[in-house]
């Protein structure tokens, strides 16, 4: 869809995009007017909330957990830095099922401090609203991504963000970080889930709304710096 824009040069110019590919190394994403969607996984369409939740902050023994497909620039460096080689750092490929026959991918989460972020092919990751699910702290590495509703939401109140040049130091960057403040990113996860959440009919506050505040807020700005006198 946005590379069809490239064909229409009144509709770049015009319009309000809202992307999950929201890179803004790339011209397609303007970060002054167009708005960051959330990437999400909906695992049940009936009750999207099935699996909502995660384990209390003593419960979570390990680290750091990401697994998934090898692609994308940043994700074989993780590997290769972190890839099954340390305890603490669970960082694999595609989950083994030597590991996952013991614990599975969603247990991960749940049992972990912070859940890792990589961009794949592009900049955004379903991850990141995963780990919002199962209360765990999201540690993002996409340079150039503007993360979803960041008009109203201040992201570096519930997550993590390291640049992909610091993925070698990326077990001293969390170790780094108080228990105390960890104990405040992993609360304020759980205060702000209720704003990534697809509900089967649309409440006040949910991802729905706040997608469509997030285009409106774009929109009244955009108009205002339009009439602005010269």
């Amino acid at each position: 869809g946005p590379y069809t824009l490239t064909e229409h040069e009144e509709l770049t110019k015009n319009t309000i995009k809202a992307l999950c590919n929201a890179d803004v190394s790339q011209w397609i994403f303007n970060g002054e007017k167009d708005v960051s969607l959330p990437e999400t996984y909906t695992r049940n369409s009936r009750n999207p909330m099935k699996y909502l939740g995660g384990r209390r902050v003593s419960q979570r023994p390990i680290l750091a957990f990401f697994a998934g497909y090898n692609h994308g620039r940043v994700r074989p460096i993780l590997v290769k830095y972190w890839g099954d080689k340390d305890e603490d750092m669970r960082i694999y490929g595609p989950l083994p099922n030597r590991v996952s026959k013991v614990i599975s991918y969603r247990e991960h989460m749940k049992s972990s401090k912070y859940c890792i972020c990589p961009m794949g092919f592009e900049v955004n990751s379903p991850r990141i609203i995963e780990a919002i699910y199962y209360e765990c702290v999201p540690v993002i590495i996409a340079d150039h991504f503007v993360p979803p509703l960041n008009d109203v939401l201040n992201w570096s109140a519930f997550s993590v963000i390291v640049a992909e040049k610091d993925i070698p130091k990326l077990k001293k960057i969390l170790l780094a970080i108080p228990l105390r403040r960890y104990i405040v990113l992993q609360a304020n996860v759980k205060r702000l889930q209720k704003h990534f959440l697809w509900n089967v009919k649309p409440t006040r506050y949910d991802m729905f709304h706040m997608i469509l505040h997030s285009i409106w807020s774009s929109r009244v700005n955009h108009i205002q710096i339009l009439q602005q006198p010269l």
